[in-house]
């Protein structure tokens, strides 16, 4: 995600690019739930391996229902469990028996299924729903009506919450899952998610889009956009696209954000080899017309608002790796995820030719004095209340440019190359992260990553902190 602005002009977002070397992936672990920021957030006693969606959308009153089928797993026997949904549920089946179920509070639906759910044995989950997401609020920690629709257009982008709004879930990032996306909608209406447009079919005034991830992705990432839109794909710099911008735009608003999304196989080849292998299928994007003060990294798609400009592209492409391929195992590690891509801003202003990533570095290190309240964050843990402070963006990207000067450039590059390739499709913490770095330069960075992760003022300015 990426928001505007965050703090000085000078320190806009502009990352640097990290490659994958081919090691095994990482395993997949269970869901870490309770999350410490968000304890009501997905549900712990199984692992979902898919999900199965179909959704109709009414424009004229922003209206949706829908039938999802979870396939999943338990990982011990099961007499009830829970999924996160926001709407209002009419049945549910399991291996397509009817079950019980209640709706525990406004997110939690209870089910309990006839016989209880052998350990280790894949269940269909079945459920059907309905109602007006507009009015839906996610109740903790603050309210979050996350929502975003007006008359012509719709798009199913948030972060840490959007899935409850439109699909049943196990809604934390340690659960991912692979997905099928088919939304209903007027017959003129272009519908765009994650991954690859598998087919379209018509049915008199409706029409039904099928989209396939087949790569793990976190629910928050899954999204749709239905609308007026104009569309292209292709193959450009090595990498398929799809690209949307919505038509209800000015007409030089329209053709400026075209001309930003085409950049997006250029700049995903750029990352591909500063990383290592680009981890999904296809790349490219959407902007939409609905006015927003942020764009987000849908796993191969990211969203973005009209104000698109090319170092936001960079950002949530840079996501792609950081974020989406390589997912936070809890939210509190959202520094792996944010500080990761705006490093990789300021590496891509760097290959242009403008200021280099160390010159960003030490400038911005100047600007902010020991007692300016920047420093006064631990980045490794914000907290749910700043989890998108501008501290968790650019704290973390100066940590990742000290970083490479105190450990050297070739143990750097190896290091955020092991990092996409070891836990790709998986999830990981800081501290994994921490114990990497130590691991591939040989060298005890206890003091360096407390002071810049941890601390509550600015590095010593010396070259065992990387200035």
């Amino acid at each position: 995600m990426l928001r505007r602005p965050r703090i000085a002009p000078f320190l806009a977002v502009a990352l640097v690019g990290a490659l994958a070397t081919g090691s095994a992936a990482a395993p997949a672990a269970a869901p870490q739930v309770p999350d410490p920021y968000y304890p009501a957030d997905g549900n712990a006693g199984y692992d979902v391996r898919h999900y199965d969606i179909h959704d109709r959308y009414r424009f004229g009153d922003r209206h949706l229902k829908g039938v999802t089928t979870v396939r999943l797993v338990p990982s011990e026997e099961l007499t009830t469990f829970n999924l996160d949904l926001l709407l209002k549920v009419d049945a549910v089946r399991v291996d397509g028996v009817v079950a019980d179920f209640e709706k525990a509070n406004l997110h939690e639906l209870a089910i309990t299924p006839v016989t209880p759910l052998a350990a280790g044995e894949p269940v269909d989950v079945r459920v059907r729903y309905h109602g007006f997401p507009a009015s839906l609020e996610w109740p903790v920690p603050h309210g979050e009506r996350n929502w975003l629709a007006n008359d012509h257009e719709v798009v199913t982008m948030n972060e840490p919450h959007i899935a409850a709004w439109w699909f049943p879930s196990n809604d934390h990032p340690s659960d991912k899952a692979r997905f099928d996306i088919r939304i209903t909608t007027g017959q003129g209406r272009k519908v765009v998610s994650n991954g690859v447009l598998k087919g379209r079919t018509v049915h008199g005034r409706t029409a039904t889009t099928h989209w396939r991830m087949t790569d793990p992705m976190t629910t928050y990432l899954a999204f749709f956009a239905a609308g007026d839109f104009r569309t292209e794909r292709g193959r450009a710099h090595g990498q398929r696209y799809y690209n949307a911008v919505s038509t209800r735009l000015p007409a030089t608003e329209e053709a400026y954000a075209l001309d930003m999304l085409r950049r997006s196989a250029r700049i995903t080849a750029w990352l591909e080899r500063e990383l290592g292998d680009y981890p999904f299928a296809t790349t490219g994007g959407l902007v939409t017309s609905i006015d927003l003060n942020f764009a987000l990294e849908n796993q191969s798609r990211p969203t973005y608002p009209s104000w698109i400009y090319p170092s936001v592209v960079v950002h949530e492409l840079a996501h792609q790796w950081f974020g989406d391929s390589v997912s936070v195992a809890r939210w509190q590690d959202i520094w792996l995820n944010e500080g990761f891509a705006t490093y990789m801003e300021r590496r891509y202003a760097e290959a242009q030719g403008r200021q280099t990533t160390n010159r960003w570095l030490h400038v911005t290190y100047r600007y902010l004095p020991d007692d300016d309240p920047f420093w006064n964050l631990d980045i490794s843990d914000p907290g749910p209340q700043r989890l998108f402070d501008g501290a968790v963006y650019d704290r973390g990207a100066m940590t990742l440019a000290a970083l490479r000067n105190r450990i050297g450039k070739a143990d750097f590059r190896q290091l955020l190359r092991r990092w996409v390739t070891v836990h790709r499709d998986a999830n990981a913490t800081s501290e994994q992260f921490e114990t990497m770095a130590e691991d591939v330069s040989g060298e005890n960075l206890d003091a360096f990553f407390e002071a810049w992760l941890r601390a509550d003022n600015a590095p010593p300015n010396t070259a065992a902190y990387g200035l």
